[in-house]
């Protein structure tokens, strides 16, 4: 596990000022697969305004956005949930 990983893409990400969110390593789960060497597998989920009236595509480039070169080197896999508030 990188609680340091996990850490700066809480950071990043707090640009979108997120009322809630969760982040999960799931790099065990991937181990022997060739990406797993470059970086690791996460599970994000984010509930935050700045989403409102954004399709899903948008709302991922939003988050790639903000998590910038994390995601060309300490994140291989990043599995997304993005949500507004009071979304189901």
């Amino acid at each position: 596990m990188s609680p340091e990983t996990i850490e700066l893409l809480r950071q990043r990400l707090a640009v979108l000022q997120p009322e809630s969110i969760a982040i999960v390593d799931d790099s065990h789960r991937h181990a022997g697969h060739a990406g797993a060497r470059d970086g690791g597998h996460y599970q994000l989920q984010i509930v935050a305004q700045a989403f409102a009236g954004k399709s899903t595509i948008a709302r991922h480039r939003m988050i790639y956005d903000a998590a910038g070169d994390l995601m060309r080197g300490r994140i291989h896999a990043l599995s997304i949930c993005a949500e507004v508030p009071g979304e189901v």
